[in-house]
């Protein structure tokens, strides 16, 4: 992070939703509540990226300023820095317990600091982000006095230890550095970064869900990513490299036609579980490569559905054992959230409901006004998320002696900034 979220100050913020399948913008402005009013969207196919990585940074730079262009345009401002999602880069998660001495006086701000010292949290981490990785987040989710654990803010309390146990996030550097490169080629400064499932559930999360416990599976085209909540905070990340384009790629191949023709049938048919109709239904399937308009095949709309199906439930197996290979599933909860354009597909509630065997919804932003009904569905979750974290980064900062970042990639910077996302 380079600055505070300058722009909040001045009560316009930015978000910058770069996915696999689309790009998207929101630009707001903060009304007297505190909460983001939508006043310019600009979105654009997205290019040059896959599996939420960089992969040709012309075509992506081009897509985003395409779509930074028609925001600004509708909103009539012009943008200095944005907050972006991160879903590339293979995000990661540790939890890590830090102790310092406070020598029996009352805990101040600079306590919490002293215990994000980058030697303190590097020797924490035991080699867990080194070579080649950054800390995304570093989020303080409990903390202890003396070994009386539980309290929520320490801040006041006397005691001789002061321990806090941090979630800290961290990603691949490639990727991130080719993320603010690409950016910054758009003449745009990057304020924060955002794990993309953080910031859909800061969008589409009630405040019961993430004190009891939920699971966040935000379903994108090039990847489905995750995040559990619990007791008011974000516990645990982690990504599947399957998407929703991949479900596109399946019907293509079963189906001989082209990627084109294949998204467009999964959008009109498609289901995420079998229905008796599905075998007396037919549907249309333009052949690839065949010129002439009328080299269609007449298929039934079950074997779509066949195809869909199977790699939707590898979907959230491999969510599920993910989950379990973590520890996260026991403090989860029964709650799954959907979010992403992916979950969009009719059915997918019940299917994710009998693999996960939780209760589901499909989440969508609540916490931002100004979205028509095109834009607020569950594939702009992240994006509107994303503004709710510049709120919160910049509502919550505390202004006592806080170092400032010199660059994205400083991790003293993103170290000594971690008190942003609790107070």
């Amino acid at each position: 992070m380079r600055r505070v979220l300058a722009s909040a100050k001045t009560g316009t913020i930015a978000a910058l939703d770069i996915g696999s399948s689309k790009i998207c913008c929101f630009i707001a402005r903060v009304d007297e509540h505190n909460r983001p009013r939508i006043v310019g969207i600009g979105q654009q196919a997205s290019r040059g990226v896959k599996a939420g990585a960089v992969v040709d940074m012309e075509a992506a730079e081009m897509a985003i300023r395409s779509a930074v262009d028609a925001a600004e345009r509708m909103a009539g401002e012009t943008l200095e820095q944005v907050v972006v999602n991160l879903s590339g880069g293979n995000p990661a998660s540790n939890t890590v317990g830090i102790e310092v001495s406070i020598n029996g006086h009352a805990i101040h701000d600079a306590d919490l600091q002293r215990a994000l010292e980058p030697h303190r949290l590097t020797h924490a981490l035991n080699g867990h982000a080194g070579h080649g990785r950054e800390i995304v987040h570093s989020i303080a989710t409990g903390y202890a006095v003396d070994g009386t654990r539980g309290i929520q803010d320490p801040r006041g309390m006397y005691g001789e230890q002061l321990g806090v146990n941090m979630h800290v996030v961290t990603a691949a550097s490639g990727p991130m550095k080719n993320l603010m490169h690409c950016i910054e080629r758009c003449h745009l400064d990057v304020a924060a970064v955002v794990v993309s499932p953080y910031a859909a559930g800061l969008a589409a999360l009630v405040e019961d869900e993430t004190d009891l416990g939920v699971t966040l599976i935000d379903m994108g085209g090039g990847t489905t990513t995750i995040a559990v909540f619990g007791e008011g905070e974000v516990l645990h990340t982690d990504v599947v490299p399957v998407g929703g384009q991949h479900v596109t790629n399946d019907i293509a191949r079963g189906l001989s036609t082209s990627r084109v023709h294949a998204e467009r049938m999964k959008t009109l048919y498609g289901h995420a579980v079998a229905a008796a109709a599905d075998e007396r239904e037919t549907i249309e399937v333009p052949q690839v490569g065949e010129e002439d308009s009328g080299a269609t095949q007449q298929v039934p709309r079950s074997l779509l559905t066949g195809i869909i199906q199977p790699r939707l439930e590898e979907t959230f197996e491999l969510v599920r054992s993910r989950l379990e290979a973590s520890g996260a599933e026991r403090i989860a909860g029964r709650r799954v959230v959907l979010t992403g354009g992916a979950s969009q597909l009719p059915g997918i509630r019940d299917l994710a409901s009998l693999v996960l065997d939780k209760q589901v919804r499909v989440g969508r932003p609540i916490r931002v006004s100004g979205l028509a009904e095109a834009t607020g569905g569950p594939a702009y979750a992240t994006c509107a998320g994303l503004l709710t974290y510049a709120i919160e980064a910049e509502t919550a900062a505390p202004r006592p002696s806080r170092p400032e970042a010199r660059e994205p990639g400083n991790v003293l910077g993103r170290l000594g900034h971690w008190l942003r996302e609790h107070f």
